[in-house]
């Protein structure tokens, strides 16, 4: 399953680092990830990661394959 994750604000690289499944880019006021996710506990678990580095999740959507 392929995933877009949006954020609110500009990542760092150093948080971008956190998810190096991911590819990224940065829209307007927000840092757009997207990538395979290989199944629901990995979705969990990236979005554990999400909130433990204090990010907020502004869309979650799953991308057409």
């Amino acid at each position: 399953m392929r995933y877009e994750i949006r954020v609110d604000g500009q990542m760092s690289d150093t948080l971008t680092a956190a998810f190096p499944e991911l590819d990224c880019f940065v829209a307007t006021r927000q840092t757009v990830l997207y990538g395979d996710v290989t199944d629901e506990a990995h979705l969990y678990g990236l979005l554990a990661r999400f909130l433990s580095l204090g990010l907020h999740v502004v869309e979650m959507r799953q991308l057409p394959q």
